[in-house]
């Protein structure tokens, strides 16, 4: 095939237009576009169609579009070289999974497995008839599919392996209709995706019962819901306590699943849990929260009935001591259902990643004979220099050529870039040169134009960067967006909305968002080279199953970094191992919560629930016990555990408190010095104390802007500022340190003030929010990514939580009381007035006070409204007005009826709850 350039080579993205395989396209009608600039301008610059005219005028309205750029062009080096068939080719034209008809074991309704036809039949629905032979061979291993044996297997990104993990576990909870199976993920986005994922999994299928007279005479008691397999995520904040009651499966961050299973275990009813998934087992070794998977799986070993734990990764280097340390049968498999062609980037030049060993000679790197010309170290195609001043760097014209190649094709790529302000600057270049909006088909402007109109309906209303984007089918998405502008940039890339998302490497694992090529903008994510282990995940996003045939992989690499990138390339998986022993004492938090939860209580107890850690697989015994010793004393000491005359330890008051609201040890400490200083003398004539105390004391990375911490304090009323002195806070300290002085933190007690310095300033901020002020609005005063502030909201409610549940344990009952109605005006963003409004979807903050402008100041009068009558208020409280054509004005109005029947019927649920207290009451 010939190229725009002239030269002969065949790409994976060129293929597309010979039609040597077939994709379905997901946005609408894909068409072709010219990729470089003659051909682009000669080009009328006329809408496609006369309602496309209405489009465009209508878009014209988010804001002028910047001038189009061209992107470069990019052509083989070797046309000669390039061979027709390759590995990739081959496996492409040989089905990699056979055939039911070749091998039955393939489907899941093959006997052995033992599934019920509903299950089947559900996931069939779903996709997935058939099994790859790497997930037969792993779940038929030596006692899985009974559950009598633990497994830790490892599978790329993409390669299927969660099934396997789906699989072992709704066995568990189908075959005994009392079992409870816990799905423990690192991120609340995953856990979210998850258990949307498992409810349609399991939906319509009813468990057997097993009736018995004494049973049949208590049927009027069961729940409705009783025979249906419950899915419920656990995640962030809440008041209620879950029970195994409340569900069967389970799906929960690391917190909370450590959480139940000590509630469990304490309260007995820990014998009802048959199965634990831990996903991502590969972060056991990260000393900020990982290490809670081996606290949970070590609890879970130790008792004396047996709980089936599935761990599985895609980075595992050292599978072997994991399968020692959990006593589980493993596997292993490199195979992905869609390949992947991985490419390294330098100084415009293409290599193919296998070809690292003859790069740096091939680029006569100092120190190398660059006469030397070995073998696979030419590149396979060129990227042309860019004449556009903006496009002058390579790296950044290489990720806009192979971006722009990408999404012209019709195909999804995500960008990984080092910071957030990259991630908008390249979304900015790259919309730059795809396709203007005049020359979008229809449907695709149509849709584009509506993700623009519900990003501009939230809250925060629409980002100035996604404005320009967003019509040219790219996005941003990092954690200064918040949750709602994350999930529907998701949603749209996913539909094929948006061709192109940038994004901080956070995106690699935290939710499943696969593209047509990856592209890596640097090797370096902030200062650092990118690991191993996350260089992994990023280039797993490559290949999407069902819609590509093939994944590609680009790592845009400075000639700086050459050296360390290849070497990195090449670089083996980090081995994992147990963090109990670091610098933060995480052991003294594994011994304080089997002592509590009363799963051990002498020193051979201790000694034997060490010996099931992950830390005794790799420590020598007498360090181990060393530190088990020193961990003793210290919880001893900080008032935590006590040991009697029989030697036998027992946790305090204290100590239950810290367990149950799942502070750290050093944390509670600092909670509880804060709080007996709070009982003594408690600011209650204003809202600051209240706030400062559920202000997370943990680091959030956000610094100081002492300039805006002078104003405020400023502007703190008499009760404010009584706060500030009873917390050791000095005016004179603040002023000095905004006119550039540095707060000392030499000393132990100068590191503790620092915190509460730290603490305070983001008290103002929950302040605000408590008080109505929008996240974006407050985002703004304090200098600070919108999603920065609205986690700051969302982990200040689980902490507040937390808190309360230690004042409860601690018989402080008072302040329990006080911070559980502040966090729920924390949650709904309001003043108390509003609370009853905000428990109504979609109604929080200024959509409350809107409503209760308007005279519908309770539940029942939002329930006994019309929807029709709701579209003018939830018009009032859009963030922006904007001018619209009748039509469009028509269907937006269309859409708020919809929001507003979901108000109206939610409303109704709350007010018939209310009714029926009132007749219990009664």
């Amino acid at each position: 095939m010939e190229s725009r350039q002239g030269i002969f080579h065949k790409t994976t993205i060129d293929s597309v237009q010979q039609a040597t395989f077939h994709t379905t396209t997901l946005a609408g009608t894909k068409r072709a576009y010219p990729e470089t600039g003659d051909s682009q301008r000669s080009r009328p610059p006329q809408p496609t169609t006369p309602n496309a005219q209405v489009q465009f005028e209508r878009a014209s309205t988010i804001g002028k579009e910047p001038p189009k750029l061209t992107a470069s062009a990019i052509v083989a080096v070797n046309p000669s070289s390039v061979s027709e068939t390759c590995e990739y080719s081959q496996r492409k034209i040989l089905s990699a999974t056979p055939r039911s008809t070749v091998d039955r074991s393939l489907l899941l309704s093959f006997p052995r497995y033992g599934l019920p036809d509903c299950l089947v039949n559900n996931l069939k629905s779903l996709g997935i008839s058939e099994i790859y032979p790497w997930q037969k061979q792993c779940l038929l291993g030596p006692g899985l599919l009974n559950g009598t044996k633990n497994l830790v297997y490892s599978a790329p990104t993409g390669g299927g392996k969660s099934l396997v993990a789906d699989i072992l576990m709704l066995k568990r909870v189908l075959q005994d209709r009392d079992a409870k199976a816990l799905l423990i993920l690192p991120y609340i986005a995953l856990v979210q995706e998850k258990v949307r994922w498992l409810r349609m999994v399991v939906q319509d299928i009813k468990r057997e019962r097993q009736d018995d007279k004494e049973n049949e005479q208590k049927l009027w008691q069961r729940r409705p819901d009783e025979d249906n397999i419950r899915v419920v995520g656990f995640f962030g904040g809440g008041k209620i306590r879950a029970t195994w009651a409340d569900f069967d499966i389970g799906v929960c961050t690391f917190e909370k699943a450590n959480m139940l299973i000590n509630s469990a275990i304490d309260d007995y009813s820990i014998a009802k849990l048959k199965a634990v998934v831990l996903d991502e087992l590969h972060m056991i070794d990260d000393d900020r929260r990982g290490y809670l998977m081996e606290l949970m799986a070590t609890k879970l070993m130790s008792l004396e009935h047996s709980v089936q734990i599935v761990g599985m990764s895609a980075t595992l280097a050292n599978i072997d001591i994991l399968s020692r340390w959990l006593d589980a049968h493993t596997y292993t498999t490199f195979y992905r259902p869609v390949p992947i062609e991985e490419h390294l980037v330098h100084e415009g030049n293409i290599y193919q990643s296998t070809q690292t060993t003859g790069i740096i000679r091939a680029v006569g790197k100092p120190g190398t004979n660059s006469n030397i010309n070995r073998p696979n170290s030419q590149p396979i195609r060129t990227i042309q220099p860019s004449p556009h001043k903006e496009f002058q760097d390579p790296v950044l014209n290489a990720v806009i050529a192979l971006a722009n190649e990408t999404a012209r094709s019709g195909y999804g790529v995500l960008v990984f870039c080092s910071s957030r302000q990259g991630c908008e600057s390249d979304a900015r270049l790259i919309s730059r040169v795809l396709p203007p909006m005049h020359q979008l088909d229809t449907i695709t402007l149509e849709k584009r134009l509506d993700l623009l109109g519900d990003l501009r309906s939230l809250p925060t209303g629409l980002d100035s960067t996604l404005a320009v984007t967003v019509p040219s089918g790219v996005a941003f998405h990092h954690a200064g967006l918040t949750t709602e502008e994350r999930d529907l940039i998701a949603t749209a890339y996913d539909t094929g909305v948006l061709k192109v998302i940038v994004a901080t490497c956070s995106l690699a694992a935290g939710i499943n968002l696969p593209a047509r090529r990856v592209i890596l903008h640097n090797a370096r994510m902030g200062r650092d080279l990118v690991g191993p282990s996350m260089l992994r995940q990023m280039r797993g996003r490559a290949g999407r199953k069902g819609k590509d045939e093939i994944g590609e992989t680009y790592l845009c690499c400075r000639n700086s970094d050459l050296e360390d990138v290849v070497e990195l390339l090449r670089a083996e998986l980090p081995q994992v191992s147990s963090c109990l022993t670091t610098d933060k004492h995480r052991i003294q938090r594994a011994l304080l919560e089997i002592i509590a939860i009363r799963l051990a209580n002498s020193r051979e107890s201790v000694h034997d629930y060490i010996q099931k850690t992950l830390l005794n697989q790799s420590s020598e015994p007498d360090i181990i016990e060393g530190h088990v010793d020193s961990s003793l004393e210290n919880l001893t000491s900080m008032g935590f555990i006590q040991c009697d005359e029989y030697n036998l330890y027992t946790a305090t008051q204290l100590g239950k408190a810290v367990v149950s609201s799942s502070l750290e040890p050093e944390d509670g400490a600092f909670i509880y010095r804060e709080m007996q200083r709070a009982l003594r003398a408690f600011v209650m004539d204003g809202e600051m104390h209240v706030l400062y105390t559920f202000t997370p004391v943990h680091d959030f990375s956000i610094s100081i802007n002492w300039q805006v911490f002078r104003t405020e304090m400023e502007g703190l009323d008499d009760s404010g500022l009584r706060v500030m002195t009873f917390l050791g806070l000095k005016p004179t300290v603040v002023n000095r340190m905004a006119q550039g002085g540095k707060l000392k933190e030499s000393t132990p007690q100068e590191k503790e003030l620092a915190r509460i310095y730290h603490r305070f300033y983001l008290a103002l901020q929950l302040r605000d929010l408590c008080n109505e002020i929008p996240v974006h609005v407050v985002a703004r005063k304090y200098d600070m990514p919108r999603g920065t502030v609205q986690t700051l909201e969302q982990t200040c409610q689980g902490f507040a939580a937390g808190v309360i549940k230690f004042c409860e344990h601690m018989g402080w009952g008072s302040m329990a009381a006080i911070l559980d109605h502040f966090s729920d005006r924390l949650k709904a963003g309001a003043k108390s007035d509003l609370l009853a409004l905000a428990k109504i979807t979609f109604i929080k903050s200024r959509t409350a006070r809107v409503f209760y402008e308007n005279g519908f100041k309770t539940i029942a009068a939002i329930a006994n409204a019309d929807p029709k009558e709701l579209v003018p208020i939830l018009l009032q409280a859009q963030p922006t007005k904007v001018r619209l054509k009748s039509k469009d004005e028509q269907k937006y109005e269309e859409k708020l009826l919809a929001k507003a029947q979901i108000i109206t019927d939610s409303a109704n649920r709350l007010w018939q709850i209310e009714m029926q207290q009132d007749v219990d009451e009664v």
